[in-house]
């Protein structure tokens, strides 16, 4: 697998509801975005942050509230534009020619997406790692397991809040640095 010395690993949450039932008229929109850097020379993770996003298409509502923790106060108060946070991206973390990482496929699909529904460039590079699969692959498992189940199988601690994106972020950039080692 070939990639930078520096990855970014983002994990993202966004508005959700309860069985997956999407109201009429409403689509998923990304709430936050939990990014770090991996720096793969030093084993150093670092830059990690949550950034707030304002959903445009969606609300969030108490279920939604209840699983990432996230309120609409915070959103208000903390919340900036997607295209705004795809700069803030660029601009504080270099990432256009950066190898870009998260845990499944969701995260990229959901950038990808929401970038084309803007109609705005995509603030990552096109060298994209799903973790879960590589996760998989180098430990030969017959099927993917989830974040916590990873870090399980290789003794971590869980460090943070689950559904926290930049602590999601920050777990999935410790299994990718032991993957990488």
């Amino acid at each position: 697998m070939k990639t930078t010395n520096e990855i970014l690993i983002i994990d993202l949450e966004a508005t959700c509801w309860e069985n997956d039932r999407i109201p009429i008229g409403q689509k998923v929109d990304i709430i936050e975005i939990g990014i770090c850097k991996l720096d793969l020379k030093s084993n150093t993770i670092s830059q990690k942050q949550s950034i707030y996003v304002i959903p445009e298409r969606s609300e969030v509502n108490s279920f939604c509230t209840k699983l990432t923790g996230i309120t609409p106060q915070q959103i208000e108060e903390k919340g900036i534009y997607f295209e705004e946070a795809c700069e803030l991206i660029r601009d504080e973390y270099n990432s256009k020619p950066l190898t870009w990482a998260g845990y499944g496929n969701f995260d990229r699909e959901q950038i990808i997406e929401q970038c084309d529904w803007l109609g705005i460039e995509n603030p990552f590079s096109e060298q994209y790692l799903n973790v879960m699969y590589e996760f998989k692959r180098k430990f030969r498992l017959h099927k993917s397991i989830g974040l916590k189940r990873a870090l399980d199988y290789l003794k971590m601690d869980f460090d943070g809040n689950h559904h926290s994106g930049a602590d999601d972020a920050y777990n999935t950039a410790k299994i990718l640095n032991e993957i990488l080692a």
